[in-house]
């Protein structure tokens, strides 16, 4: 089988299951676990929105028209706090009104250990498997994108707002008290959410006292001790034992590759 690579779909069961998106067609990756798998890069690059032919992508999978173009590459999308729509100078005003208008959630996950994260109401739980998290915890629910960069910036003055990818994929990560640890956050930042509420007034922003925490498995036999990255613009050939599937990445017994990096890369694919 053949075709442009894409994030790999996920639906949370137990443990997460997981599909490979060739083109059009998708590889069911849980029952190869314990396999050997190959990966071939045919040197062919399609970016993700256009589809025209690149030979090199930015911002996992976009060509260079579109990555400068398009607001859903701007660095506001990574950094929401700097919105910028009410200065009128959104790159696609009418798409930011449907992405960035519409209810978000600020959250805590554990991945390679405790940070604080955003994300769309659409996109759970597809965020937290993305980012390896194996336990999550809504704790805003938001009218917008930008409120809810607002208060990641203010958590993050006190825990992580990053996820440490080579961590992450080393080891079953100890579960921790989230719940608790949500408490303890929101009583340190008391003062900028006041400020925020302020500001948006108390019916943006709703504080989710009664949701539980999630917990998330991941199907992996066989964590590696070494990270070794694979990187097709390097090698194109990634082959070995499959020994598990966490966040977007695979891992086999060679090394591991993050599949979402490589998006709109043409690749085979056989056992």
């Amino acid at each position: 089988m053949h075709g442009t690579l894409k994030k790999m779909h996920t639906r949370l069961e137990s443990p997460v299951q997981y599909d490979l998106p060739l083109g059009d067609q998708r590889i069911a990756l849980n029952p190869m676990i314990g396999k050997p798998i190959k990966l071939m890069y045919t040197g062919h690059i399609f970016c993700v929105h256009c589809n025209r032919s690149i030979k090199k992508s930015f911002n996992q999978g976009y060509c260079y028209p579109c990555f400068i173009s398009l607001a859903q590459c701007d660095m506001c999308i990574m950094k929401p706090e700097t919105c910028h729509y009410e200065a009128g100078t959104c790159r696609e005003p009418a798409w930011g009104e449907t992405f960035c208008f519409q209810p978000h959630f600020v959250y805590l996950s554990n991945s390679s250990g405790i940070k604080v994260g955003i994300t769309r109401q659409t996109q759970i739980p597809t965020r937290w498997i993305d980012q390896g998290a194996v336990q999550a915890l809504p704790i805003f629910k938001v009218q917008s994108r930008h409120m809810a960069g607002m208060i990641e910036v203010s958590i993050a003055k006190h825990v992580s707002d990053k996820t440490s990818w080579q961590q992450m994929l080393k080891s079953r990560v100890e579960s921790v008290d989230l719940i608790a640890k949500r408490d303890e956050l929101v009583g340190k930042c008391k003062t900028e959410l006041t400020e925020i509420t302020e500001r948006f007034g108390q019916q943006a922003i709703e504080f989710l006292a009664e949701e539980p925490s999630v917990d998330i498995h991941f199907p992996v036999d066989t964590y590696p001790v070494k990270i070794k990255s694979f990187n097709f613009d390097k090698n194109p050939d990634v082959s070995g034992v499959l020994h598990g599937v966490k966040g977007q990445y695979l891992l086999l017994d060679t090394g591991v590759i993050n599949i979402r990096k490589f998006s709109g890369y043409e690749v085979e694919f056989s056992m």
